[in-house]
This record gives C-alpha cells, structure tokens and sequence, in this order.
C-alpha cells in the first residue's frame, strides 16, 4: 500500500485529513511517528507558498510522499485578514480562543451585512510524482458576532457558512466535511491522485 505523510503537528488538522482522504488504498501517515521533523516554518506571503513549502521539507526530512495544507480565513472587511496569518493572528504563542477574541474585536460593531468572509484552504502534494499536486477549496459565509459551538477547532465558532443556520462548530464532522474549505480541497487531491495513475502501477 503507498503511503502520504500528513505534513501538520496539529493534530486536529491530521483528523480531518485522515476521515476525508478515506476511500483511497493509501496509508495515510501522521508526523507524531517522524519526530526528526521539527516545526514547519509558515513564513511565505501566500497559501500555496506555506503549503508547497511544508511539503517539500517534509519529503526532503523523510523521504515519503508528503500532503501540506495551508488555510487561511479572509475577511472582507478587515481586507482579507488575518489571511495567511489566520494561525497567530493573535500575535506570537496565539491560541485557538486568542484568535478568535482579537477577530471578535476587530469586528466590534460591525453590522451582519459586513461581516462576510471566507475560508480557503490549500493543498500540496509532493513527492508522489514528478510533478507538484496542488488543490484548493473554498468556503464562504459570515462572521458571528459571539462563538458558537464545541466541536471542530479555529475559527469554527465564528464562521457561519453561506446558507447554513449552524456554525462549523456547532455541526457534526460529516456535515461539515461535506461543506468546508477543507473538504473541497481533500475531494479535488483524491480526484488528482486517482488521474496520476500511480495507485495502478505496481
């Protein structure tokens, strides 16, 4: 069976990757198992950059197949911010609930109807041919004005996608699969990795 290295330490991340990269004959690896690899460094100016970078360290460190992803909530009004800073947009040593506080104040007053946003995720696959795999999702919604929900991680109490009543905190993982930027990305990677052809060859 081949084998993706999961190029993420957040283990939240590596969960949703594993449940949404099933269906495909590939072991599906973490980096818990791959402690030479140290902290990704995030320092480019865009999304593919982070993620391609992420990736190709990883395959460089071990040798495997590694998939990258680097996602970023834009808001509108605050002209796409925190973007590709999303994961310590509250400053160095940023938390989950830090996050989310500095977003809720930075929108402080601000009315429903300006609160748009969107949530886009991408992907980089390297080492798995000759060729770099990029894919990318996208999720569009809106900004509560308070966190609501328990599951998921990050701004998923905040972030209300278009259409739906229920933050992506407040459903349940299928639900929110089937929807999210993260899902999209996953779908678009596997469609990718069935068209290289590699899972026929021996």
């Amino acid at each position: 069976m081949k084998k993706i290295l999961l190029a993420t330490h957040n283990r939240d991340k590596a969960r949703e990757f594993q449940m949404l990269l099933a269906g495909l004959d590939i072991e599906v690896l973490t980096l818990d198992a791959f402690p030479q690899v140290g902290e990704l460094v995030e320092d480019g100016e865009s999304l593919d950059e982070n993620a391609l970078r992420k990736a190709r360290e990883t395959w460089r460190i071990t040798g495997l197949p590694a998939l990258a992803d680097d996602t970023g909530l834009e808001v509108f009004y605050l002209n796409k911010a925190p973007g590709v800073y999303s994961a310590r947009f509250a400053g160095p040593g940023a938390t989950y609930a830090s996050n989310c506080r500095k977003l809720l104040a930075e929108l402080r007053g601000v009315p429903p109807r300006r609160r748009n946003a969107q949530f886009r995720c991408v992907l980089a696959l390297v080492g798995w041919s000759t060729e770099v795999i990029l894919a990318e999702g996208v999720c569009t919604g809106t900004i509560t004005e308070s966190p609501r929900g328990t599951n998921g991680f990050g701004y998923d109490p905040l972030f209300l996608p278009s259409g739906c009543t229920h933050t992506y905190a407040e459903m349940e993982d299928e639900s929110k699969n089937r929807i999210s930027h993260r899902g999209k990305a996953a779908r678009e990677m596997k469609a990718l990795i069935a068209k290289s052809g590699i899972l026929t060859k021996s």
